[in-house]
């Protein structure tokens, strides 16, 4: 793989990979061995719908609790349109553009391993539709994460017949209009097509892969966010020791400390000798809470890797064994419970960051009441506080698992499902929650960083780490200082923005 495209093949895929790829725009072709495996698997599958006797879930049946209804050979192509067409139910908000490019790309890979039996130009036109920046309309709403996830799956494959609405380069349009734009015509579906491009995990895994990824990046943020908290309220150091973490030998926590230690580094704030004893949890604790959304996340992402690499539609066909499997492969339950896992360790690094916000606030070390010199007169930040606490009650309303839930379906045929479907986009919204309330938690820790070092009556001259005052010089060229109430939301999604894109690179060996 370049930095600007994935090759398909059948090498691992890493989630570094994919979200570097995703960050570039890049585009996605299929390697020769695949484009061997696929067509291989497909004169397999054709020679095998000629045996009469042959009688092969979704081939030449129904699907679901109609599995037991044969369907003439001559209704195999439209029972496949039928399926994609019927299926396509769903609900809400369509998800976002990031998501549908991870699912192109995700399902185009599944079936690259030779064991869907798709011809290979109706997988190519995943591709085509990927690189062309043609993404399909794809409603949040409607899988139960059993056979996949057949709802938002089959809007993703709409568009390959030509119906259906896409978005083109941005703009949404039917997807009859921008096939013919891109000088396609529809596909017509063949034998067990449409059931390869609907049953699968692609939806709650192209979730798992971008929340994964934004939440990693937000436990590193995070670190930095504390280390700055520290200095603003005048911390001690002693709790971010090596020896601490060295006889408590969990990774995360070492990593943590360590992450915040570098980020304090040269530090005059952190050098100084403090009155307090210890610290309250909030700041004491941080490298054993960080730590352990840090353990969480690496399990995660091992659990989403290894779906990144797998086959995950029914039946699966291994052509060399001359066999047709039907399974569940297709069942998300091997990505709900990390779903779940992830949010819940994701929603921590909230939690702990307002109770550090709060602390900040309330006129303790030599800080002014809501850190503004003008109380009464101004509220300072007393209300951004609010915002964050209303997030982080929200998360933990989202973090109620969803995959200890199961609704059977079709007539009792899917009698266990795994709910990650709504796992993964609660996940995700747990994940934009936890960035705003970060965002919050360093707007505050920088107000407070400089009131300790301005001239006036809370300024005692003191300042951060090199590190650190590097960061708040960026940050000042973005969001000034809040010498007097003024409206702060435009201040608070500046300050999002800047978290996104900010270098963290000066810690990124610690630990």
């Amino acid at each position: 793989m370049s930095s600007t495209s994935i090759h398909i093949d059948l090498a691992p895929l890493s989630l570094d990979q994919v979200g570097i790829w995703l960050d570039q725009r890049g585009s996605v072709a299929y390697a020769d061995a695949v484009v061997d495996r696929i067509q291989a698997c497909r004169q397999y599958l054709e020679q095998s719908v000629q045996d009469p006797k042959r009688v092969t879930y979704g081939v030449n049946t129904g699907f679901g609790a109609l599995c037991n209804t044969v369907v003439s050979p001559d209704k195999l192509a439209e029972l496949q349109v039928n399926l994609i067409r019927s299926h396509a139910v769903g609900s809400g908000p369509a998800v976002p553009a990031d998501i549908v490019r991870l699912m192109l790309m995700l399902k185009a890979r599944s079936l690259g391993y030779g064991h869907s039996g798709i011809r290979l130009e109706t997988a190519q036109r995943l591709l085509d539709l990927l690189n062309a920046d043609c993404l399909p309309v794809v409603p949040e709403q409607g899988s139960l994460g059993a056979s996949g996830d057949l709802a938002p799956l089959s809007h993703l494959a709409l568009a390959l017949i030509g119906e259906g609405e896409v978005d083109l380069r941005g703009e949404r349009m039917p997807a009859a209009k921008a096939l013919a734009t891109l000088g396609l015509e529809p596909l017509e579906l063949a034998a067990k097509e449409g059931l390869a491009l609907n049953n699968g995990t692609q939806f709650m895994l192209a979730y798992a892969v971008l929340g994964q990824l934004r939440a990693e990046r937000l436990a590193a943020a995070a670190d930095m966010v504390a280390a700055l908290s520290v200095d603003a309220r005048r911390g001690r150091m002693e709790a971010f020791d090596a020896a601490i973490h060295r006889i408590r030998p969990h990774r995360g926590h070492a990593k943590s400390a360590a992450r915040i230690r570098a980020w304090l580094k040269g530090s005059p704030t952190a050098a100084q000798p403090k009155p307090q004893v210890q610290d309250n949890y909030s700041f004491r604790c941080t490298p054993q809470v960080h730590g352990a959304s840090l353990d969480a996340m690496a399990h995660t992402r091992g659990m989403f890797t290894q779906e990144l690499n797998a086959v995950t539609d029914n039946p699966l066909i291994f052509p060399d064994e001359d066999r047709i499997l039907s399974a569940g492969n297709f069942h998300g339950q091997p990505l709900a419970l990390p779903l779940d896992y992830l949010a819940i360790a994701t929603a921590e690094l909230a939690n702990i960051a307002e109770r550090r916000l709060y602390r900040l606030l309330n006129g303790e070390n030599g800080l002014p009441p809501f850190l503004t010199n003008g109380g009464g007169l101004h509220s300072g930040l007393m209300i951004p506080q609010y915002t964050a606490a209303a997030l982080v009650s929200q998360n933990k309303q989202l973090c109620t698992p969803a995959s200890v839930d199961s609704i059977p379906s079709s007539n009792e045929q899917e009698d266990h499902v795994s709910m990650g479907a709504n796992g993964a986009t609660k996940m995700y919204r747990v994940v934009q929650n936890t960035e705003r309330v970060l965002a919050i938690a360093f707007f505050t820790a920088a107000q407070a960083i400089d009131l300790q070092r301005a001239d006036g009556p809370h300024g005692v001259g003191l300042r951060s780490s090199p590190a650190l005052e590097h960061i708040m010089t960026a940050y000042r060229d973005v969001v000034p200082v809040l010498d007097g109430d003024r409206w702060m939301q435009p201040d608070i999604e500046a300050t999002e923005a800047f978290l996104r894109t900010v270098d963290l690179s000066v810690v990124e060996q610690a630990g």
